[in-house]
């Protein structure tokens, strides 16, 4: 399984990012090698539509779960298109919160946002 969490420094003990579609990087986490990589969120200079960018990168790259603290219904309309389960974060760090999933501890994220429009 992949799980993907939004963070802003490329490593296994950064912060989780409060923003999923203007994030600086991607953690792609695979559950069967236990081994983290990060992709560059190209969404982030988006001047409208950041969110669904980035969700479209993850479905890209056959992302199975999204650990975040929130979403906006655009992207998560994308993720639910391509079956993605949206899981709310509770910790700081991405790797609390893999650990959090993996114990079956994390809930699915129902609180979606409307989402901005234009970049504000």
């Amino acid at each position: 399984m992949i799980i993907s969490i939004p963070v802003d420094e490329e490593n296994l003990e950064t912060k989780v990012s409060i923003s999923f579609g203007r994030t600086n990087y991607f953690m792609l986490y695979d559950t069967d090698k236990e081994e983290a990589s990060f992709i560059d969120n190209s969404a982030i200079a988006s001047s409208g539509g950041a969110g669904i960018k980035a969700a479209q990168i993850l479905v890209d790259n056959k992302v199975d779960a999204i650990l975040t603290p929130r979403c906006g219904q655009n992207a998560s309309d994308v993720l639910e298109g391509a079956n993605i389960k949206l899981y709310k974060t509770t910790e700081p760090s991405a790797k609390e919160n893999i650990d959090k999933f993996l114990n079956d501890e994390l809930i699915l994220l129902d609180e979606i946002h409307p989402g901005h429009h234009g970049g504000n």
